[in-house]
């Protein structure tokens, strides 16, 4: 339907009226809409806020369970390799939502139509709270532990709304934490690695670690690989405030690489030296209690506002409300009241089997954007995408069965097959349909250019939805 032009908004710091008339603020971060190049970001924001993304508990705990089994050298090399295959994936999504400026869910939403965009929403934005509970949880167990508390309620409800003030204030508040959290990590990290080497016996004595080899290859990868795939899926979050595609890639894939990489090799380190990956427990038995206080209050608050932001914006798709705001607060509500009453342990397991359903979703993107849109922004207007795309519909469909197969079936690397047979789905139905869409035409260099309005919406920046 076509849309009249959008009057200029106003400034991002200026109110706006809801219903009843009453002006608030409007919502900085863009929820449901292009981000504009006047609130892109520059380098240094990006990369740290993409580290403080990237630092996630579970890896270094992965990288222990599968140092243990190989060689320290063959662990290396398959860490290198997990490393890079989660690098050249989340940076590839990175692209997308850096030249279109839009968040996940929204990409979505134009691959898979409006049904496919709240399907996206329902999936990111409840997996990312039922985390965010058990992630609250975890950190009062913790920290109770290091403190020696018996009741730790207070620490569930407190961390709960903590964790949630920075996803509040959005982008700049989980910017302002990662300049402050990622460097104390990475020192704190590299401390004890270097502790656990001298613990194991120094370089040599790691690489003469044989390992107990009861796990294949095959494993150790889908592990390592499976453990932050689905979470990096959400990268779009932060990438669609980069001012360029070629930007947004190379920022990520280093970044991620490195974290990654790090991280997998810290809790190899850990688990070789000490017996065990998680530093923040390495730290406690080394008698530094307030050093580990301030590990898992950084490493997991770094985690859980970008779960916060993650259904924050979901619930803004889910509910065409322009402001993330209101989400951010009923989810951490949820979450407090899932950990404090053990319900969120309980759905680990059904999480985690969850997570096979979102990696399919990024192959349908990544398909999409390279091949549909040509590496551009359509254009599209957000309210003018059909209920139904059903070439990115049933692509993901047919990676989500792929990918469900593979795991009840312990068959090769469940999340890497459903992104693969997305994107052969997505290959297919471009030859089937044999054309792009009509305003997708890439330009001569395939860089990133200014967002193109839609035919139908002469300016989609502007427009509040």
């Amino acid at each position: 339907m076509p849309h009249s032009a959008a009057p200029t908004p106003p400034s991002p710091s200026a109110p706006s009226s809801g219903p009843a008339g009453v002006a608030h603020p409007r919502d900085r971060d863009h929820p449901l809409s292009r981000v504009p190049e006047r609130d892109r970001k520059g380098v240094a924001s990006l990369a740290v806020v993409i580290a403080g993304f990237g630092f996630f508990t579970p890896t270094m705990a992965t990288g222990g369970q599968v140092a243990v089994e190989f060689s320290f050298s063959t662990y290396l090399g398959l860490a290198f390799v997990s490393a890079i295959v989660l690098a050249a994936y989340i940076a590839t999504l990175g692209i997308a939502s850096a030249r279109t400026g839009l968040t996940t869910v929204l990409l979505a939403r134009l691959a898979l139509g409006r049904a496919g965009g709240k399907w996206a929403s329902l999936l990111l934005g409840g997996t990312q709270v039922g985390w965010y509970g058990i992630t609250i949880g975890m950190l009062a167990t913790l920290l109770g532990g290091a403190l020696g508390l018996s009741v730790t309620w207070p620490l569930i409800v407190a961390g709960g709304i903590a964790m949630a003030i920075t996803a509040y204030t959005g982008f700049r508040g989980i910017e302002l934490l990662s300049w402050l959290s990622v460097p104390l990590m990475t020192a704190l990290c590299l401390w004890v690695a270097v502790s656990a080497t001298n613990e194991a016996g120094g370089w040599g004595a790691l690489f003469a670690h044989t390992g107990a080899g009861s796990m294949s290859v095959g494993t150790a990868l889908t592990l390592m690989i499976g453990t932050f795939i689905s979470g990096g899926t959400q990268i779009g979050n932060w990438t669609r405030f980069a001012s360029g595609g070629r930007l947004a890639f190379g920022i990520t894939a280093l970044t991620i690489l490195a974290v990654q990489f790090g991280l997998l090799g810290f809790g190899g380190l850990g688990a070789i030296g000490y017996g065990e990956p998680d530093f923040s427990t390495v730290l406690l038995t080394l008698g530094s209690t307030l050093l580990a206080v301030l590990l898992i209050i950084t490493n997991l608050w770094t985690t859980n506002d970008n779960a916060a932001y993650a259904f924050g914006v979901a619930g803004a798709e889910l509910t065409g409300k322009p402001d993330k705001r209101p989400f951010v607060v009923g989810g951490a509500a949820v979450a407090i009241v899932m950990a404090l009453t053990g319900i969120a342990d309980a759905l680990t397991a059904f999480l985690t089997m969850l997570g096979v359903l979102i990696p399919p979703l990024g192959g349908v993107l990544i398909g999409t954007f390279l091949l549909v849109w040509r590496r551009r922004d359509p254009g599209t207007a957000l309210d003018d995408v059909p209920m139904v795309r059903w070439p990115g519909t049933i692509a993901y469909l047919g990676g989500t069965a792929a990918a469900l197969l593979g795991s009840l079936l312990d068959i090769g690397i469940p999340p890497v097959q459903g992104i693969a047979v997305a994107l052969v789905l997505v290959v297919a139905g471009r030859a089937v349909t044999g054309r792009a869409d009509r305003d997708t035409a890439p330009s001569a260099c395939g860089e990133s250019q200014p967002i193109r309005p839609a035919p139908t919406d002469p300016n989609p920046t502007a427009k509040e939805h």
